[in-house]
């Protein structure tokens, strides 16, 4: 996946496309150029309003249609890793939070503790969460698999239940999105 530091370039306007039929409900993927900068759920926490996203825009162009694509391929239990342009707005430590959740395998959860020591901050687990919870680009970047320590579910700005689906989906080999529901 490619992530990069800076985004695109100052001035790059915002665009926007909704999927509407997702196995978890309606998502908005926001680009700005070439790169991804959001994928957001219906009543989403810290979700920019609407008005931020620019412009509505073709689902088949850059990098929309490669977003949509493999996405569906992830519902439909076909892809395990996401390849796409990133730019990821944020601090350096949100970034680098949200470049280590790229690395927690398909599947698998990590605690926010663990996350917090694979960064080389042990004592960061609160700031990891932080850091967590404001994700910008959800499912591709997988905030979703972060637990707490115990293996309980903890906060998801998607929500719980999403949370939830999202991880069971991972650990079984049953499609959230049938082939014959992707046209």
């Amino acid at each position: 996946m490619t992530v990069t530091a800076s985004g695109p370039a100052p001035g790059t306007p915002l665009t926007h496309t909704v999927l509407d039929d997702t196995p978890v409900g309606p998502l908005t993927l926001v680009a700005a150029g070439d790169a991804l900068t959001g994928l957001y759920m219906t009543d989403q926490r810290h979700r920019p309003p609407q008005e931020s996203f620019g412009a509505p825009a073709d689902p088949g162009t850059p990098p929309f249609a490669a977003a949509i694509a493999q996405l569906e391929a992830y519902f439909r239990g076909e892809l395990t890793t996401f390849d796409l342009p990133l730019a990821l707005r944020g601090t350096p430590f949100q970034r680098r939070v949200w470049a280590a959740l790229c690395t927690i395998p398909y599947g698998e959860t990590l605690s926010y503790g663990q996350l917090a020591t694979r960064l080389g901050v042990p004592s960061a687990a609160r700031a990891v969460g932080l850091a967590n919870g404001r994700n910008p680009i959800g499912i591709i970047v997988p905030c979703h698999r972060v637990v707490g320590a115990d293996g309980s579910l903890t906060g998801y700005g998607g929500g719980l239940d999403r949370k939830r689906r999202l991880l069971a989906f991972e650990r079984t080999e049953d499609a959230l999105f049938p082939a014959e529901a992707c046209g």
